[in-house]
């Protein structure tokens, strides 16, 4: 497998989610992950609507578009791909389950291992007529995964565990701070050319593709919450499982249309939802806290 290679803007944002995640840690205690021990089955029902239906409703989302093949291919690789460290920033923000949120996150990613060559491979078969054997690299995605996300979040509880005072002063500045600066590396995404480390989507693809992928992102986001709701898992886990559904990892969407199919095209379905889900996540947080009748920064009653 050729390498993929990252660009300054790459390293700058990994850095950033990196932060972040050391910041989501400092929230967090031992409790919170023994909780899910012992009461699973927000982490199961999350993991099978993941695995199961995300991809059911990316391939139906695909197949009734008028979008080109390899968008249509490029939208269904994106919905097998799990939650990425901006589902566990958001949860953070707006008092989700973040336990969840980064156990969910973890464990999906090393079950999609073996799930997005098969559901790749199918989608290729079907819509090209063509089959092309891939697999991901587990090491260098086990690694990445650890970098981001596990490791800093667990140097934040430790800093929790032994040194709670400083880590209850350190949240503030660090999630405003850096949520800023999240914000700006996305705009540098949508907005910069290909050599300023932007992505150089046409306003043609953009509109050909924006409306499919904002729907697969609505439906996502509307099964997370609705499974969650009627499986009785409260308004704050379902809030959770509804982020993780519809906040996926673009990064590992890239990895595998471009590095590994070397597909350009594949590619620009996940830069598009990249460029929004982070947006209509937040709209739907907001949302989930008035139906809570809760401020938006506040815990949830449920």
């Amino acid at each position: 497998m050729a390498h993929s290679s990252y660009s300054f803007i790459d390293i700058l944002l990994s850095s950033i989610l990196a932060l972040i995640m050391l910041g989501v840690g400092l929230s967090l205690t031992s409790s919170n992950f023994k909780n899910l021990v012992l009461f699973p089955r927000p982490l199961i029902i999350g993991l099978i609507s993941q695995i199961i239906v995300l991809p059911i409703i990316a391939f139906t989302v695909s197949y009734f578009s008028n979008m080109s093949l390899p968008f249509k291919v490029g939208l269904i690789i994106l919905a097998c791909c799990p939650g990425g460290t901006t589902s566990g920033i958001l949860t953070y923000f707006f008092k989700g389950n973040v336990a969840l949120s980064i156990t969910f996150t973890s464990i999906n990613s090393i079950i999609t291992l073996f799930t997005i060559p098969l559901l790749v491979n199918l989608s290729l078969l079907f819509y090209c007529s063509q089959s092309t054997i891939i697999h991901l690299s587990y090491l260098e995605t086990i690694i990445q995964i650890f970098s981001v996300t596990i490791i800093p979040a667990a140097i934040g509880v430790l800093i929790r565990t032994f040194k709670p005072g400083f880590a209850q002063k350190a949240q503030r500045p660090i999630k405003f701070l850096l949520i800023v600066a999240l914000a700006i590396i996305f705009t540098i995404y949508f907005f910069a050319g290909r050599g300023s480390g932007g992505t150089g989507i046409t306003l043609k693809e953009i509109y050909n593709i924006l409306p499919y992928a904002l729907l697969l992102n609505v439906l996502c986001m509307a099964w997370g919450f609705y499974i969650g709701t009627i499986s009785k898992l409260g308004t704050r886990n379902s809030y959770t499982i509804g982020i993780e559904a519809s906040v996926h990892n673009t990064t590992l969407a890239f990895l595998v249309a471009g590095t590994l199919l070397h597909n350009q095209d594949m590619i620009k379905p996940s830069l598009i939802y990249a460029m929004f889900s982070f947006w209509t996540a937040i709209i739907y947080s907001i949302i989930v806290k008035k139906i809570n009748k809760t401020d938006v920064f506040s815990d949830f009653q449920t």
